[in-house]
């Protein structure tokens, strides 16, 4: 973003620029999607001893493992938009950045819905936990539905990135209170204290995350002012095909230049005469 707009959606290089000129274009999230979401489906499906069975065989039949169930179809979502990002990076003949926006937006539609069904009979710790969770679920999903409108908003993309942190440390903060506290001992439902210091944790990532990306904001710029002084020029070259558009705010200051400029040829042309 510090170099050039269009370095967010660089085009796939020519093919006959080297062996390992293509590896530049491989879609490596949309790997690291994929690969992840499969070996996580695939431990799902693997660690009950009865392998994911949907019903009972008792009259009247009951569905069983509801939760894993979801864990599984969030699990598919995150491979399907791998799928997604592999398939308009490296097999389309032209990048496609709507369709990974919104498969993307798709998930986090599917996500939220399973997120609010998941606390069902959850309580306590773990019911705060999800709802921290569910809001910041929530937030992205309309940052993401907006950028399928206003795609190359600086804004939006810092706040997308902001609450992808977010989401990712908190995810590992909750697998360790809910599951492998650092004490040793479980957190207790019944403690209210216990609860506040779960939304004060949730504040202390807000606080981190936040400076986190300050810092490799700051770092990047410093980088790129002391080192990379030309690597504007580059990325303006390398994705010719994805220019921004040209807000109307910059189109008027441009009308109000140029009514400036007549109005002086004007007042120059009237002196000579």
């Amino acid at each position: 973003m510090i170099v050039n707009d269009s370095l967010l959606y660089l085009s796939c290089p020519p093919r006959n620029k080297g062996r390992w000129a293509g590896l530049w274009g491989i879609s490596y999230g949309g790997l690291l999607k994929l690969v992840t979401g499969s070996i996580l489906t695939v431990y799902v499906v693997f660690c009950l001893d009865d392998m994911m069975v949907l019903m009972d065989k008792k009259y009247p039949p009951r569905f069983l493992y509801p939760k894993e169930w979801q864990h599984l179809t969030m699990f598919i979502l995150l491979t399907l938009n791998g799928c997604v990002d592999v398939m308009s990076r490296n097999l389309l003949p032209q990048r496609c950045v709507l369709l990974e926006k919104g498969s993307l937006v798709l998930t986090f539609y599917v996500l939220l819905l399973l997120l609010i069904s998941h606390v069902q009979d959850t309580t306590g710790i773990e019911l705060q936990i999800h709802y921290l969770l569910i809001l910041v679920v929530f937030l992205l999903m309309l940052v993401l539905t907006i950028e399928l409108w206003t795609p190359d908003t600086f804004q939006l993309l810092l706040i997308e990135a902001f609450l992808f942190l977010m989401m990712g440390s908190w995810l590992m903060q909750a697998g360790f209170i809910l599951y492998r506290p650092v004490t040793g001992y479980p957190w207790q439902d019944d403690d209210i204290s216990d609860i506040m210091f779960v939304t004060t944790f949730f504040c202390w990532h807000v606080m981190i995350n936040a400076l986190c990306l300050l810092g490799i904001y700051g770092l990047s710029a410093l980088w790129h002012r002391c080192h990379c002084p030309s690597l504007k020029l580059m990325g303006s070259k390398e994705a010719p095909y994805h220019k921004g558009t040209v807000g109307p705010l910059y189109k008027l200051l441009q009308e109000v230049e140029q009514s400036e400029k007549d109005e002086q040829a004007l007042l120059l042309s009237k002196s000579s005469s």
